[in-house]
């Protein structure tokens, strides 16, 4: 019984419904014919027509039918009470008043009588004005529209959510400012503008965009790994830009004397190869890159320059971008969170680390690797080099971007492993 009771409940007309009777009205089809089509009652049909219809021709055009003009068509007062289908409608007819049901039309129609039977307070005048001074008072002594709903069921008669809408919607001048958890206040931090480097302005970053593009191509960028909190060893990065080729120095601490140290080692030992590949390097404001003297000073003739030194804004390190992209290929071999302390690493550690990350063909370099890259700018320069560190290609089916490729080459130096 409840069953047949559900489904005998009224619904309405829908947009499918509205066409077929466009539909019908156009064929010529009684109201009771369109009624049994759709399973409705002729009645809801007819005031179907009657209440949707619009103005087709002269005044008010596309407005509802309020009311007939005295010269109306008589079969406007009757079913169809439109002009859908009417035979004299397109060469015969001399009518300056006509009317047309439109389904699409009759739709937006509806669905704007429904909106506007929802709008407004569903009280009245009196009635709402007691209960939003209540609202408002109790709002005032920091009371949240929960507590109030619950507190004044019996004279508010609201919702918390209808609450909230009416102070979000201004009534009794409130908003959503007087709701202490509505409106959050937490400013933004503002990125502040770029520091410049405290090495003065020769030295800037500014300055080192002012040369050639031909020489910054060629420029080195030099930054530090660490490993754990507790080591004291770190490494020493020098990324070449042209050929992406990645070193690997270990040093004993971040100091400013290390990092002068290895460079002058790596002067000695290639010295052809690294006055041709660094130039110019280009590193961040670390406090032991900060003697810049000692940098660019050359361990063969100290009264010559074996470099000229710039530094990166302060905080700016995307402005060596592909040495710190490349340190991601590093932390692959000596990743962290894996205890691997860089105080159990040595040189042969280092040369396995570096034959590693230049044997990758990388796809800037078209498919080949930077080992290979090198050697065909430089030649005998370039494998002076290599030799001096100790790096030799590996081949790709012998590659391993893990942490395995150094324990491998421990075993077969017979040290022990790296990572307890």
């Amino acid at each position: 019984m409840e069953r047949k009771r559900r489904q005998k409940r009224y619904r309405r007309l829908d947009r499918a419904e509205r066409a077929a009777i466009q539909n019908g009205l156009e064929r010529g089809w009684s109201c009771r014919r369109m009624a049994r089509e759709l399973g409705r009652s002729p009645s809801t049909v007819a005031d179907e027509v009657a209440r949707n219809r619009t103005v087709a021709k002269g005044p008010g055009k596309g407005e509802r039918v309020r009311g007939m003009p005295d010269d109306a068509c008589p079969k406007l007062l009757s079913w169809p009470r439109c002009c859908n289908g009417c035979r004299n409608l397109r060469y015969r007819c001399c009518r300056r008043w006509r009317c047309e049901y439109s389904a699409a039309r009759a739709q937006a129609l509806a669905d704007a009588e429904l909106r506007e039977s929802r709008i407004g307070v569903d009280r009245d005048e009196a009635g709402f004005e007691y209960a939003m001074g209540l609202i408002r008072c109790d709002v005032a002594r920091g009371l949240s529209p929960q507590q109030i709903a619950l507190a004044r069921a019996g004279q508010v008669g609201a919702s918390p959510s209808t609450i909230y809408r009416w102070i979000s919607r201004g009534y009794a001048g409130m908003c959503d400012l007087d709701l202490r958890r509505k409106c959050g206040y937490k400013p933004r931090s503002r990125s502040a503008p770029p520091r410049p480097t405290t090495h003065g302005e020769a030295r800037s970053f500014a300055a080192f965009t002012g040369l050639p593009e031909e020489e910054r191509a060629r420029a080195c960028e030099m930054d530090t790994v660490i490993g754990l909190r507790s080591d004291r060893r770190c490494l020493l990065t020098l990324y070449l830009r042209a050929f992406r080729f990645q070193l690997a120095l270990l040093m004993p601490d971040r100091t400013a004397e290390a990092v002068q140290a290895r460079l002058d080692e790596l002067e000695k030992a290639a010295p052809k190869a690294f006055s041709r590949l660094f130039p110019l390097v280009l590193t961040d404001n670390g406090a032991e890159f900060a003697d810049s003297g000692g940098i660019e000073r050359s361990a063969l003739d100290p009264a010559a320059r074996q470099c000229s030194v710039y530094y990166c804004d302060v905080r700016q390190s995307q402005q060596k971008g592909g040495c710190e992209r490349n340190h991601v290929e590093v932390r692959k071999i000596l990743p962290k969170g894996r205890s691997i302390s860089f105080d159990r690493l040595g040189g042969r550690d280092c040369a396995a680390l570096m034959s590693q990350l230049n044997s990758e063909p990388r796809p800037s370099l078209g498919g080949m690797c930077a080992i290979d890259m090198l050697l065909a700018a430089l030649g005998a320069d370039g494998r002076e080099l290599l030799d001096a560190l100790g790096v030799e290609k590996v081949p790709y089916e012998e590659l391993n971007m893990t942490v395995e490729a150094i324990e491998a080459d421990r075993r077969r130096r017979g040290e022990e492993p790296l990572v307890p």
